[in-house]
């Protein structure tokens, strides 16, 4: 029990989720390695959800080879512009495949969402390969949307993709 009454009453908070799209998937990532390694008392992180995760890295990897130097290019300089103090495209906050700490991710399960048009796409089913040769003893998931781009969800809610993955969110919490 905490200082704040209404959570006291309403949440449990040994039944907590994190998810987060595009770079809130990142947040959501770094947010279940942090409950791993610090192991916060009273608290149990059942699960993450990962809608389109906005990792990158230096080395192209599957359909990122056909993509365009410009647009490789834009995706790097876009993290350089919101991370400044950033070492770069493999820096672990980017590309979790660097970080030496994935091992310790601090829930059970993780679901990650992917759309087949959008050019992250392969770096969701490549978290899920390495998350899974991390030692982490969980189990992941992954949902590809056919036909989508990145985010597509927020710009047509009720299309069947959208209803899909929100009914396969609401399975992998119940």
């Amino acid at each position: 029990m905490g200082p704040e009454e209404w959570l006291n009453r309403h949440a449990d908070l040994n039944r907590v989720f994190f998810s987060g799209d595009s770079a809130g998937a990142n947040i959501a990532h770094h947010m279940g390695l942090r409950v791993g390694s610090e192991k916060p008392v009273g608290f149990k992180l059942n699960g993450i959800v990962l809608v389109h995760p906005y990792f990158w890295g230096e080395e192209p990897i599957g359909g990122e080879l056909a993509l365009g130097e410009s647009h490789r290019n834009l995706l790097a300089t876009l993290w350089r512009f919101c991370y400044p103090l950033t070492s770069g495209s493999d820096d672990p906050l980017y590309n979790p495949g660097k970080d030496p700490k994935l091992g310790e991710m601090g829930c059970e399960k993780v679901l990650v969402c992917v759309a087949e048009k959008d050019s992250l796409k392969d770096r969701g089913w490549y978290y899920s390969e390495l998350l899974k040769k991390s030692g982490w003893n969980g189990v992941v998931e992954v949902m590809e949307a056919k036909e989508e781009q990145h985010v597509f969800h927020l710009f047509n809610p009720t299309c069947d993709n959208a209803v899909a993955m929100l009914k396969k969110i609401v399975s992998f919490m119940n």
